[in-house]
């Protein structure tokens, strides 16, 4: 169930930056609630996790989800691109994150 918990906080971030980006500042009022609305989510199920699996663990799987997921919206949302570096270091934080959870035994599995 952490893993799941941990999906809903990844998905709560996914929003809240959205909105968040969305919002303009807080000057549309609507983003903006959206925004503080996912990133308690996000918080809300983070701390949920940090129950069973480790604060390392979580925070790079967490974090690295959301940067990967935020930068394909960044793409497809609102028309931002990644030069080959940004690519090859999404990847990089991409592949920690699958080597942290089929190789490292630290993911509470």
């Amino acid at each position: 169930m952490p893993w799941f918990f941990l999906a809903l906080a990844i998905a709560g971030e996914i929003v809240g930056t959205t909105a968040l980006k969305m919002s303009d500042g807080f000057t549309k009022p609507l983003p903006g609630i959206v925004a503080v609305l996912g990133y308690g989510v996000a918080f809300y199920f983070l701390a949920i996790v940090l129950r069973t699996i480790p604060i390392g663990v979580t925070y790079a799987i967490w974090s690295g989800a959301g940067v990967a997921a935020m930068a394909v919206l960044g793409l497809v949302l609102f028309g931002q691109k990644l030069d080959l570096a940004g690519m090859i270091g999404i990847g990089l934080i991409v592949a920690g994150v699958v080597v942290l959870n089929t190789l490292s035994g630290s993911g509470g599995h």
